[in-house]
Order: C-alpha cells, then sequence, then structure tokens
C-alpha cells in the first residue's frame, strides 16, 4: 500500500515544481495563448459577420438579378408587340395601298370600256347613218328617174325652203 499513499516530501516538491511552472507558464506563455485565443476568437466572429453580410449581399443580388429578369422578360414581351403592331400596321398598309390601286385600276377599265363602247356606239350610228344615206339615195334614184318626177320634187323642196 505504500505506492498508494505519497510521503509528504513528494507531495511538497510536486507542489512546488507545479506552482514554478504555473508561474512560469502564467509569467511568459499565458498572455500569449489567451492573446492568440481571443485573436482566434475576433477573427472566427469577423468571418462570421463577414459570412453573415455575403449571404445578405447574395441574397440581395438574387433578388436584383430576379427583377432584372423580370424587366428583361417585361421588355421582350413589349417590343415583340410592338414589333407585331408594326407588322400589322405595315400589312394593314400593304392592304389598303393594293385596294386603292385596285379600285384604280378598276376604274380605268371601267372609263376605257365607256369610251371604246360611245366610241363603238358612234361607229355604229355613223354606220347607220351611211347606209340610210345610201338607201335614200337608191329610193331617189329609182322615183327620180323620170324628169317629171324630178321636177315635182324640186318644187317640193323649193316650197320647204321658202318656208323656212
Amino acid at each position: 500500500m505504500d505506492l498508494l499513499t505519497p510521503e509528504f516530501g513528494l507531495f511538497f516538491w510536486t507542489l512546488i515544481a507545479f506552482l514554478v511552472v504555473f508561474y512560469i507558464l502564467r509569467k511568459f506563455a499565458w498572455k500569449p495563448i489567451l492573446n492568440t485565443l481571443s485573436e482566434r476568437e475576433a477573427g472566427i466572429a469577423d468571418s462570421i459577420s463577414t459570412a453573415e453580410r455575403v449571404k445578405k449581399e447574395m441574397s440581395m443580388l438574387q433578388s436584383e438579378n430576379e427583377k432584372l429578369l423580370m424587366q428583361a422578360r417585361e421588355e421582350r414581351s413589349q417590343m415583340l408587340k410592338e414589333a407585331k403592331e408594326i407588322k400589322d400596321g405595315i400589312v394593314n398598309g400593304a392592304k389598303e395601298e393594293a385596294k386603292v390601286e385596285a379600285n384604280k385600276i378598276i376604274a380605268d377599265a371601267q372609263v376605257q370600256i365607256q369610251m371604246q363602247k360611245m366610241a363603238a356606239l358612234t361607229e355604229v350610228k355613223n354606220e347607220i347613218g351611211n347606209l340610210a344615206v345610201e338607201v335614200a339615195e337608191k329610193i331617189l334614184r329609182q322615183q327620180l328617174a323620170t324628169s317629171e318626177s324630178q321636177a315635182g320634187f324640186m318644187n317640193v323642196l323649193a316650197a320647204d325652203i321658202k318656208m323656212n
């Protein structure tokens, strides 16, 4: 049992050695260790605050990116809408121009048809007039074949001239 109970001398010198080591550690090592620990604690705290700040900035950037993306989508849809309106306007304008041109061509064709119709009617009237003159000439030749009938016709014409 002697091994389990220490003697007073051993206990005393162990205590002295402990106090000397404790004093040396406290004097020379305790402050640098505490300074290092506090610096490390401050560094960890700074790292945590920086990480939180970066996390907030990232969330803000993400929300800004989402806003920008929404704006870009709205602008794209607006541009597509404007392009469609412009296209429709151009198509409608071209249709209107085509209608106007077609109406002009139709009107010109109707005028030409009317002029050709009038020319044809005039030609037919002239032809009918020529035929009437020829028929009248043939009838007059036949009726005025004798000199007596010619003298009677002249008297009728002379009487007609005097009345006018």
